[in-house]
Parts: C-alpha cells; structure tokens; sequence
C-alpha cells in the first residue's frame, strides 16, 4: 500500500534518527501527529505554546548536532513558533519546522486562520516550501531536511491540511546526503597569515563557539604563541575548563583581564567567532581571523588576513609554520589580572558579604530575611551541580551571573538565546535538553521575567515528569533593563515585577517547590533542590541593585549611574 504524505515526513524523522516532535497539536496536524502516534521511535512532545515547542527543539539541535523537529498548525500555530526559531536560526541550528496550511483549495481566498507561510518564514528560514501535491514526496522533505543541515538553519515544509493523509501514486524512500566538506585556505593565504603571526610580540586569541570542534589544535596555537584566550560566552564549554591560557569572556559580562588582553595585544587571532560588539575589539592592531563563513570574515572589525576554512583544519595546516614564542609576559600579567578578578568574584559570592537592603527594595519583596547576592546563588549551584549537567539561561542578568560564577568543567554543555537574545528561552530550552539526555542533570538559569513569560509550559515539564532543575533568580526585576537604563542616566522605569510566589506555583502544578529568602538557607536549599527526584523549582528572591560591573567600564557608565540613582531617590 502507498504511504501518505503524513507517513512519508514521519518515517523520513525514523530514518535520521529524530526521537521527538515539539508542538501542539491541531486539525491541520492531523494526519501527522496520527502518524507519529502510530510510530515506534518517534515521540510526541504536546507544549503549551508553540514558542516553547520552537526553543526546544533548537535545544535539541544544538546539543546533538543534529536536526531538531517542531510543527506548529495552521495560521496562529506556526506563527508563534517564530521567535524560537528565530533563535534556531541566529544559532545556526538545524531546525525543521513542518506547519499545517489550509485546504489546498482555499489557499489565497483569505480563509478562516490563513497565513501566508511561505512570506511569514522567509526571513528565518533557508529553506521553505509548500506541498502542493502528494508526487512531490518525498523529495520536498530531503530538500529541506538537506538544506537545514547543511547550511545550519532553520527549514520550513508547509503541508496543507487536506494533503497529509494523501498516497502518493509513487513512492520510494527518502534519502539523505548529508556530509559537509571539511575545508582549509591555500597555502599562500596561509604563508601571509603566519608572517604577522611571526613577527608579532603580543598576540591574543579570540576564541568562539566554532572552534570548539578544535580544542587541541587551539590550545597548542596558544602555546606557541604565549597567547591570552579571550572566550566568549558560547566558547566557555569546551575551552573553559582545564585551560592554562584563558582569561574569560570580553564585553559588558566580561572582565578587566580579557579586556587589557585585547587592548595589550598587537596581534588579534580569531578563530571561530563572529563576536558582535565593535566597541569591545582592540584598536589599532593587525587582525588574522579563521571562519568557515567566508562572509564572517571581517564584518565585525577590519581584518588584515582572513582565512576561510574549518578551524581544526586551518591551524592544523598553519602550525608548522608558527614559531615558538619565548616570552610569556603578556600571556603571565593576562593570567594574572584574571586571577585577581576571580578572587574578588569569589569574595562577592559569600552569602554574608553584604546584608545591606534599600528600603524600595524591602517594600517590593515581603520578605523577612535578607536579600541574597545573586553571585551566591550562581556559586552554590555552581558547587552542587553535577559535572556532567546541561545548563541553559535566560537573557539578561541571569547570564551574566552564569558567565562569571558558574565553570564548564567536566563535560558540562551550555545553551542560551546567545546571538537572539530572547526573554523565555531557558525554561523551554531546558525541556528539550533533559529530553535529548534523560540521565543528565539539566539545570535552567531562569530570570523572573523569563519564566513568567512562558510560564504555562511548567506544565509541560509536570506531564513528562522532566527532572529539570529551575533556578529563578527572583529579584522583581527587568534586571538587566534597569542596568541598562541607569547607565545612561534614566530612573528606572517598566521594570519592576510584580511576581507571585513561584515557588508555590510550582506545587500548585504538582512540582516540587522551595523558596529561599534568607543567604542562611542557600546553600542547604540548592543541595536539596539537586538531590530531589524529579522537577524542583528554587525560586530565590535576590537583591535587584546588584550591579555587574562590565570588564571596561567607562566614566559615562559611572556618571550615568550615579545621576540614575539621585533620580530614584528624588
């Protein structure tokens, strides 16, 4: 008998080894999520919004490498799967998103809940199409199940919702070549880029999340070159751990020691970036920069060598070329500045360092105890969290307390709205990770804003019993809005949140619940919440004028701050 449509997507998700679906269900989806009910190996993933169902599966894409799947029904469905697979695509994850349609006859007539899809994805996906007949599968699915892998991104297939349990008159099944080249510069390039290399004294690595494949490659670069690593934040897995030459992470999370690294240099070698903030590069030094992306090179700052090519394959090409740097100066006083910063982070995470409260701040939080430093909180985890956990966060001041406090040691994997910058990405996000790896410990570093934002979705982790660990730094506040405003001189304004006890939402839902308002009780409190079977809730209520100092702060800041608060207080 002839599959359908339906049958030819699902068992095209079998073959690639795809276990779960994100979505929610509805009339378009039918013939779908029919077949998926009916599948061996294929989950059904039900979320409460399509948003979250979209940042789950990225989750999974980026974590494994491989494709993630979601599907939104017709109209409304598939646009609020947008965002997330906004965030899939500035990831470059491999994302399918399959969406319902309405019947093929009634496309263009403006019918009940029509959405042109093929307009409203064009800007997020590198793929989209619509089935307009059965005989078009199943090559329609490996185009785009091709061009989401290969390209790293997000692919769109819009199926009517009178066509999914549709035969087709023939059929075959679906084949995949998925391969991607490995690839190097030529070697003239590559004699140009160690001839600066050679003759510089002072080099520097700025070192992303695309040369995470190529850590030994990176490392012996380093040690040739007695270079200073600056990491940014998705380079912290893979590089943070075990690293003599890194000194954290540049920009407003970042550190006075990264910072002087970059501006102390004279030589800049990227490798695998494409770090966004032009007002954080060095000035006046020669750049070589290694990228896959041939349009990566030099569109953040002016490159004087660009070498397209993998990074493992390129420095494995360029190390015998570079010689060995006798003097370690730049790379010890690096060293030593960001050891000197750790201490005084360290110093900021003891629960008793500051017991000092605003009396705006004591009116907004009814609470008895004291606040608690939202460093302590990310310490504490930092200590009881498994070395082998997945950690996801919220934009904003949750990752910046994440950034600092918390080391990727171990085998730890790290996953946030990093190039996006989405509110609501780390609880959903959390949901696809602990199902990617059921036996890891998955632990989401949620902003009060963030996990209201999406809250509905607790339920989702309730019906699959997901043991996911929710840290909700629960200061009351558009954290990192309120720096943003008070840097420039503005009272804050719009950011405070008017927030329930989470921690009894969490068990009004049927998850386990702890709220901790005193820094006595922190410690014990985040043991209990990881030594707790099953989905825990730790809603900790932390002090809303803590303030993160960026790595290179400037008068303006300091000024700006400073007539911000007299503002307030007036």
């Amino acid at each position: 008998m002839a599959r359908t449509v339906a049958h030819v997507i699902v068992n095209a998700l079998e073959e690639l080894g795809v276990q779960h679906v994100f979505g929610v269900v509805g009339d378009a989806l039918n013939p779908l999520t029919e077949a998926i009910r009916t599948s061996a190996t294929l989950t059904w993933v039900g979320c409460r919004h399509e948003e979250a169902a979209a940042f789950a599966a990225g989750a999974q894409a980026q974590l494994s490498g491989t494709l993630g799947v979601c599907m939104g029904t017709v109209g409304p469905g598939s646009v609020h799967l947008l965002n997330g697979l906004y965030d899939a695509a500035k990831t470059r994850a491999p994302v399918l998103a399959v969406c319902g349609q309405v019947p093929l006859a009634e496309i263009g007539s403006d019918y009940f809940q029509e959405v042109d899809n093929d307009l409203l994805f064009r800007d997020v996906a590198v793929h989209r199409a619509t089935v307009t007949s059965p005989d078009q599968m199943p090559r329609m699915m490996e185009s785009a199940v091709r061009a989401a892998v290969t390209r790293g991104g997000v692919a769109v297939l819009t199926v009517p919702g009178d066509l999914g349990d549709r035969e087709l008159s023939e059929d075959r099944p679906a084949r995949f070549a998925l391969d991607r080249a490995v690839t190097r510069p030529d070697d003239p390039a590559l004699a140009e880029a160690a001839a600066l290399l050679n003759a510089a004294s002072r080099v520097t690595l700025l070192v992303g999340a695309g040369a995470r494949d190529a850590r030994t490659e990176v490392m012996r670069t380093a040690e040739r070159l007695a270079a200073p690593m600056v990491l940014t934040l998705k380079a912290k897995e893979g590089f943070e751990d075990d690293n003599a030459f890194q000194v954290g992470q540049t920009g407003l999370i970042g550190n006075p020691a990264a910072a002087h690294a970059l501006d102390s240099g004279d030589v800049l070698l990227m490798l695998g970036t494409d770090f966004p903030y032009r007002e954080w590069y060095p000035q006046d030094v020669k750049v070589v920069q290694i990228d896959r992306r041939e349009d990566h090179l030099g569109r953040r700052t002016p490159v004087d060598v660009g070498l397209a090519g993998d990074v493992g394959a390129t420095l494995r090409a360029l190390l015998p070329l570079l010689e060995q740097v006798p003097d370690r100066e730049h790379l010890d006083d690096a060293r030593e500045r960001f050891g000197h910063w750790q201490e005084g982070q360290q110093r900021l995470a003891d629960p008793a360092h500051d017991r000092r409260r605003t009396g705006r701040a004591r009116a907004a939080l009814d609470n008895p105890g004291h606040l608690i430093r939202p460093e302590a909180l990310a310490a504490a985890v930092d200590a009881h969290a498994a070395d082998d956990a997945v950690f996801t966060s919220d934009t904003g001041m949750a990752t910046v307390w994440l950034s600092r406090l918390v080391t990727m040691r171990g085998t730890r994997r790290l996953i946030g709205s990093y190039n996006l910058g989405s509110m609501a990405n780390a609880m959903p996000q959390a949901i696809g990770a602990q199902l990617w790896s059921p036996e890891r410990q998955t632990v989401a570093f949620c902003g009060d804003g963030g996990l209201s934002m999406l809250l509905g979705d607790l339920m989702t982790i309730k019906t699959y019993a997901l043991p996911v660990k929710l840290v909700v730094f629960d200061n009351h506040r558009l954290g990192m809005v309120k720096l943003e405003q008070e840097q420039v001189g503005l009272p804050e304004f719009g950011t405070e949140l008017d927030n329930p006890d989470f921690a009894a939402v969490a068990r009004a839902l049927g998850i386990e619940g702890i709220r901790v308002t005193d820094p006595a009780d922190l410690d014990d409190a985040v043991r209990r919440a990881f030594a707790t079977p099953g989905p825990v809730l730790l809603d900790v209520l932390t002090n809303p004028e803590e303030v993160a100092v960026p790595g290179r702060p400037t008068l303006a800041q300091g000024w700006g701050f400073a007539v911000a608060k007299i503002k307030e207080m007036l």
